[in-house]
């Protein structure tokens, strides 16, 4: 019909306009009719996902460890719920390292003539959970960028890694934040970049 639109959740929105405003003479009256159709099924998906969403923040709220998870920089309510519904004995775990394989955010070793490489991550686990923490990392990368404050070692992570290496990097540190939180306890408190620099010294 030559509309054209760019991906994304708000063009969409712009689309359904297009099709409810029946005084839009480039649609023809069939072609309206069809997408009509489209157009509801996508309000009502978009609806109950909003509906679902609002539930998911609410029972985080409650739960005492979803509250605490969402403490954690790049970990939200949805984030946390899937956690708590995915991994219901963290103490099944030996170590964060464990979980964080378990996941599928540890990178893969290749040994040859007694020199260790690390390839890619294994990607084992619930690939959801995976996405999510990865998701939740790349969030976090982005105001590290821009923030004086942040830690070190991230800063110094992005700049001798690619950016997506350095996001599957921070998920893998958030996982076995998460582990430890899980297991022993307490909120996540952010270290004092001025306190490691005065320890580091």
């Amino acid at each position: 019909m030559g509309i054209i639109a760019t991906a994304g959740l708000a063009k969409v929105e712009a689309l359904v306009a297009i099709i409810r405003d029946e005084t839009d003479a480039r649609l023809p009256a069939a072609a309206r009719f069809a997408l009509m159709a489209i157009a509801d099924e996508i309000e009502a998906s978009a609806n109950q996902i909003e509906r679902l969403e609002r539930a998911i923040v609410v029972e985080a709220k409650r739960d005492e460890d979803m509250r605490r998870l969402t403490t954690i920089p790049g970990v939200g309510a949805i984030t946390a719920a899937t956690i708590k519904a995915l991994v219901p004995d963290p103490g099944g775990f030996k170590s964060a390292r464990h979980f964080a394989a378990w996941l599928g955010l540890t990178p893969r070793s290749h040994s040859s003539g007694g020199k260790e490489r690390l390839g890619r991550i294994s990607k084992m686990g619930n690939p959801e959970l995976r996405s999510l923490l990865v998701v939740g990392a790349t969030a976090v990368l982005r105001v590290v960028r821009n923030d004086a404050r942040a830690r070190p070692w991230l800063k110094a992570l992005l700049a001798r890694r690619p950016f997506k290496v350095a996001a599957v990097a921070q998920a893998n540190k958030t996982a076995r934040i998460i582990w430890a939180l899980l297991n022993k306890g307490g909120i996540y408190r952010r270290p004092d970049p001025l306190a490691l620099t005065a320890v580091t010294q």
